[in-house]
């Protein structure tokens, strides 16, 4: 079975904002961000200004990101990657689950987990 254009056009509008957010464009995400954005992840603000000023001076603006996965429908899009910096080449892996209404990015989910050694994960995180 394959996509509907819906899960395409979200899959699409997200994996080019991660790609751009990834480049250092963190203005990308006033283009993909909802106004009225909430963010799940304890700790993290909702509000699209909010969140860009937070994630703009987290560990994330300025790191590695190394996209392995995504699954979109027409209304959710999960993306799975590998986040790492210099003082943490391990990194963590990293599950996102993005909503999207009309285009735009609605609401955030993540689980984050950090990469242990490879002698501890014979099947890779990835």
């Amino acid at each position: 079975m394959s996509e509907s254009n819906k899960a395409a056009r979200n899959k699409e509008l997200v994996v080019h904002g991660f790609t751009e957010f990834a480049a250092g464009n963190i203005d990308v995400l006033r283009t993909v961000l909802h106004e009225d954005f909430i963010e799940h992840s304890p700790g993290n603000p909702s509000g699209r200004e909010a969140f860009i000023a937070f994630v703009a001076k987290a560990p994330v603006a300025r790191a590695r990101l190394d996209l392995k996965r995504v699954v979109a429908d027409d209304e959710h899009v999960v993306m799975h990657y590998h986040m790492a910096t210099d003082d943490d080449p391990r990194g963590v892996a990293v599950v996102d689950i993005w909503r999207l209404v009309d285009g735009q990015i609605v609401e955030h989910w993540d689980v984050v987990q950090p990469v242990p050694e490879t002698a501890r994960v014979p099947h890779g995180m990835f």
